[in-house]
């Protein structure tokens, strides 16, 4: 993922500019991804020094509070016996620790505009996801599909990019060509959802809270960081991304403070819009499902977990194991967008995309992706397998992990899409 934003010292570096690092690795083959055993240990703080982690001499004390050991919901405790309900327990804990659940509302759909791109029409579309919050899509329907067509929630990714969001993933006649050059190092190049909707599914993109037409524009912005025009130059685009990267804390610390949480924000957005995909007659109800790369993945990874009506699932650049990350890889991938307050002392993340379960799962991560550790990474895809193994459906779960840094390549996209054509 990457757009060009201004260098810094290591200790304040952005998203961007750490993502950019990464990237930089290059593109490698394929590796396997054997499971490990499915009680992978935890890694061990002793012997450690405190100046090791991001955090120095605190590293001891945080790490001596963090859960040893299995985690006490995780469905791996032999006090679980029945999926069903173990799933109702496991949900109902991350769902009362978001501290967010909006009553269910109508969506109130409204198309503002359509346009025939050729093979597909692209609709503009405001719904509601809360009874006073309208978001805005982007939905494409294929034109020559059989009615109803399957369809697909499509999550664009965080990439310390914010001034676009399913721009990102959704081609544009006007695209701006820091959109296309960030397309070229996070997609292969690609549109993703374009890709999708030529495959005869219905794909429906948000803006994410915060990015897009939902970012924060402040009173006394100027006109281009209001209007995004053509003529935007990239210093512009750079510096609207470092403002609103260098506020995305001040921004979940006031969420926090108003009694909520950033991913209850995004999880329940994503199933309302599950909600208004369902509303639509040219949906086949029984054929919904998800994919996403980075906090789309984790986005596309809670949405499956949360949400029985998804039938299949991707994530991508986003299967971290807690406990791996605390000591060197918070800086990075755990902001204000992903902390469920007090969840890791019940739920690991792999815990979490397990609830998914019996849901089809494919989860791809790259070995050279700096972003997590990589026997976290292997932690968590063993836990994952040993989950739907003992759920009685081993093949509904697949991990792979790639020979590259954070993206979501050519290559992971066409296993990618073979999954979903399985699947959905």
């Amino acid at each position: 993922m990457k757009v060009h934003t201004p260098r810094s010292t290591p200790s304040r570096s952005t998203r961007r500019a750490f993502l950019r690092s990464a990237a930089l690795a290059g593109l490698g083959s394929l590796i396997g991804s054997a499971p490990l055993p499915a009680e992978v240990a935890r890694p061990a703080a002793a012997g450690l020094s405190p100046t090791d982690s991001d955090v120095g001499s605190l590293f001891p004390f945080i790490d001596s509070q963090a859960v040893k050991g299995e985690f006490p919901l995780s469905f791996l405790n032999d006090r679980f016996r029945s999926l069903r309900t173990w799933k109702k327990s496991a949900r109902g804990k991350l769902l009362e620790l978001l501290h967010y659940s909006p009553p269910k509302c109508d969506p109130k759909p409204e198309t503002v505009e359509r346009v025939d791109c050729g093979e597909y029409v692209r609709e503009k579309v405001w719904f509601n996801t809360t009874p006073d919050l309208r978001v805005p899509a982007f939905v494409l329907v294929p034109k020559h599909a059989p009615k109803p067509a399957p369809a697909l929630v499509a999550l664009h990714d965080h990439g310390g990019f914010y001034l676009w969001g399913k721009e990102k993933i959704v081609e544009m006649p006007d695209e701006h060509p820091v959109v296309t050059e960030f397309k070229r190092t996070s997609y292969g190049g690609r549109s993703i959802a374009n890709e999708l909707v030529r495959q005869g599914y219905i794909v429906v993109v948000i803006d994410m809270f915060y990015w897009g037409e939902r970012r924060m524009i402040l009173n006394d912005d100027p006109d281009d960081w209001r209007t995004r025009p053509s003529s935007i130059t990239r210093e512009r685009i750079q510096a609207f991304n470092s403002r609103a990267s260098q506020n995305e804390q001040l921004v979940g610390r006031t969420i926090y403070s108003a009694g909520f949480t950033w991913p209850g924000v995004m999880f329940w957005d994503d199933i309302r819009t599950v909600d208004y995909l369902l509303m639509r007659p040219d949906v086949d109800k029984q054929r919904v499902g998800c994919v996403g790369l980075s906090v789309g993945g984790l986005r596309s990874c809670h949405l499956a977990a949360l949400d029985d009506r998804i039938k299949g699932a991707v994530v991508v650049g986003w299967m971290a194991s807690f406990p791996w990350q605390l000591k060197k890889h918070i800086r990075h991938t755990i902001g204000h967008t992903k902390v469920v307050p007090g969840l890791y002392r019940h739920l690991d993340y792999p815990d979490v995309a397990s609830m998914a379960t019996p849901t089809p799962l494919l989860v791809i991560n790259g070995s050279k992706d700096e972003l997590f550790h990589p026997d976290g990474v292997r932690a968590c895809f063993a836990k994952l397998n040993a989950c739907y193994k003992k759920a009685g459906v081993p093949e509904h779960c697949r991990t792979r992990l790639y020979d590259t840094p954070h993206e979501f390549n050519v290559e992971m996209q066409a296993e990618a899409w073979d999954w979903l054509k399985k699947w959905v």
